[in-house]
């Protein structure tokens, strides 16, 4: 008569990394009114005033500053949005996202 064999139960530890992040960088051009930028941050990515204004100005003197660190799928409809709501009103703001 065959051995009884006990079952085992054994769990695999599966290591899941967190999903990666990107930065939605605003550059800076000679054609886009600072008011629209910061309309855009106001707007788009739900800055304050102050904040906004902020991160316009680090746009404009620093020529690119991050507007604000997403998951991809939100980074890419914010840029996609950003870039929209900039050629509706006639500029080309541009608009990137990097890995964070």
């Amino acid at each position: 008569m065959p051995k009884k064999q006990k079952d085992i139960l054994v769990k695999d530890k599966q290591k899941i990394d967190r999903p990666k992040r990107y930065k939605v960088v605003f550059y800076n051009d000679d054609f886009t009114p600072m008011n629209l930028v910061t309309l855009i941050l106001m707007d788009v990515f739900n800055k304050g005033e102050q904040e906004a204004k902020s991160i316009m100005m680090k746009v404009h003197r620093g020529g690119k500053a991050v507007a604000g660190v997403y998951s991809k799928e939100i980074a890419e409809t914010k840029v996609t949005t950003t870039k929209m709501f900039a050629r509706d009103a006639g500029y080309p703001l541009h608009a990137e996202m990097e890995p964070e």
